[in-house]
Parts: structure tokens; sequence; C-alpha cells
């Protein structure tokens, strides 16, 4: 197995879905290896500056404790997703089709 096909799979095993009227389509949430989506250049101790694009509806489905705000691709963010500030923890998200939902 890939390591592409190992990431995936865990993603799968670690998704929640939420359903929300959109196409009539329930959105998807997989968590990401932080580590897979940030460049860390500075280091573990260093504050990561990162521009968020406000705060979406969907809630944290790891700590279940606020609004996951919207990461594009910037300087040091590879891949746009899902971020929640309380848990540090990065999502994507999906449809169930498969259809990227932060695609712009």
């Amino acid at each position: 197995m890939s390591l592409r096909e190992h990431e995936t799979s865990l993603a799968q095993q670690q998704s929640d879905r939420r359903c929300h009227e959109v196409d009539g389509e329930c959105l998807v949430l997989s968590e990401l290896n932080p580590n897979a989506v940030v460049d860390h250049l500075d280091g573990d101790e260093v504050p990561l500056n990162l521009i968020t694009f406000g705060s979406v509806r969907e809630i944290c489905p790891k700590c279940r404790e606020s609004h996951l705000k919207l990461v594009l691709r910037q300087a040091t963010v590879r891949v746009a997703h899902l971020f929640c500030a309380d848990c540090e923890s990065c999502f994507d998200a999906h449809y169930q089709n498969g259809k990227h939902a932060l695609t712009i």
C-alpha cells in the first residue's frame, strides 16, 4: 500500500458526515495530518502565521467545541482545508459523490 493510499484509507476511517442542504448532499469531513497540509519551516516552537478566511457552519468533529475556519492555499499551506483553532486539527471537506468541497 502506497503512502497516498494509506492516507486516503486513514482519512476515510476518520471521516465525519455532516448533512446540510448543499445540492442535496452531505458534507464529509475527514481529519488530515497537519504535517501533510502545512509546512513548518521554523520548527515547532515558532508560532505559525496562517490567514483564515472566516468560520464555517461546521463544528469540529474532534473536540466539538468551535466552528471550523477555512484556510486556503498560501505560502506555507499546501492544501486548502478546514482548521479547528481549539484542538489544532485539520480537515478535508468533500461531498458523498467524492467532489471536493473546498475547490474554488
